[in-house]
């Protein structure tokens, strides 16, 4: 009895501390409540995919952030108030992009099934869709039932979602605090397939990585080179640049190539290479199959981390604003 008492007390210490994954999340939920959700979320996901190439990158990283923070609860949508910042004014978050695409959803939703799909559901549904355009298909499977957050702290961002310079301990450390692992992290870290990086993220791997006005030696030396005719000075916070060079709208393996021959982007990048069995992991997912594969199953457990579901939240009307 002792020992069912020490487990259960453990669940929910993990559930409090945002590990827990979403165990009440299931296939169609709105299948009764409201029939034609997915669909309406897919066809306007595409809608706006079609007018905005670059979409598919911005929703996905607008996911990752948003199930980062108090797990997958549509947080990142909320707008400060005149009496709190919110999640989205962080500075790992300004440079965020496509809320008015969730908002549009949103309101074809409230027009069809008043008060019945979530935010947190149309952020997670919006993002696979968006990158399965090109493919024609699902890329990944979406469970749903997920219930917006009340609360969203622009403190919890900067604390929570792993930023670009973090090393490898860092990295394991951020991702094994949300229940995911060494292999999901590399995995993951494919989403850079896709999208731009901002000079200032990484300009100092290329002007001053120590201090010294020195290059990181862990970047290949003539892509480097080529950084430094985009990113003309360490201060540039405007220029950005393509992680995946060449196919920065294409979700395909090419990320891993690029970052074998050191060529990651991102301090971050390159930290996946630091040890054998992280390196071993990003040397399989060259095989595109193998990614999309492994892909599939980790943003599965991403979009589960910490998510509300029953009667916990709310369902907002609006997702900029709680109800």
């Amino acid at each position: 009895m002792k020992m069912r008492i020490f487990l259960v007390t453990c669940v929910v210490l993990l559930c409090f501390l945002g590990v827990c994954q979403g165990g009440n999340l299931r296939k169609n939920f709105y299948r009764d409540s409201c029939p034609q959700a997915e669909d309406i979320i897919q066809s306007k996901t595409q809608k706006h995919v079609s007018a905005n190439p670059a979409l598919p990158a911005k929703l996905i990283r607008m996911h990752f952030h948003d199930c980062f923070v108090r797990g997958c609860d549509a947080s990142v949508l909320l707008k400060s108030t005149a009496n709190n910042t919110a999640e989205r004014d962080a500075i790992p978050n300004l440079t965020l992009a496509g809320f008015d695409v969730i908002d549009d959803i949103k309101s074809a939703l409230e027009d069809k099934c008043p008060k019945i799909v979530s935010c947190a559901d149309i952020l997670a549904l919006a993002a696979r869709d968006a990158v399965s355009v090109q493919f024609n298909k699902s890329m990944w499977e979406v469970l749903t039932g997920r219930r917006d957050g009340t609360v969203s702290l622009s403190g919890e961002a900067l604390a929570n979602i792993p930023a670009p310079f973090f090393n490898f301990t860092q990295l394991t450390q951020s991702f094994s605090s949300k229940g995911l692992t060494l292999h999901d992290l590399v995995v993951l870290s494919g989403a850079h397939t896709i999208g731009i990086g901002h000079c200032n993220l990484f300009s100092n791997r290329l002007y001053n990585f120590t201090g010294k006005g020195d290059q990181d030696p862990s970047l290949n030396s003539t892509y480097a080179e080529f950084l430094k005719t985009k990113c003309k000075s360490q201060s540039d916070t405007t220029t950005t640049v393509e992680m995946d060079p060449g196919s920065s709208t294409k979700f395909d393996s090419d990320y891993y190539p690029n970052l074998i021959q050191k060529k990651g982007l991102f301090q971050s990048d390159a930290a996946l290479l630091t040890t054998k069995e992280s390196a071993n992991i990003a040397a399989e997912l060259v095989a595109q199959n193998k990614f999309f594969t492994e892909f599939s199953q980790s943003m599965k457990k991403l979009g589960a981390i910490g998510v509300l579901t029953g009667s916990a939240g709310e369902i907002r009307i609006k997702c900029s604003v709680v109800n």
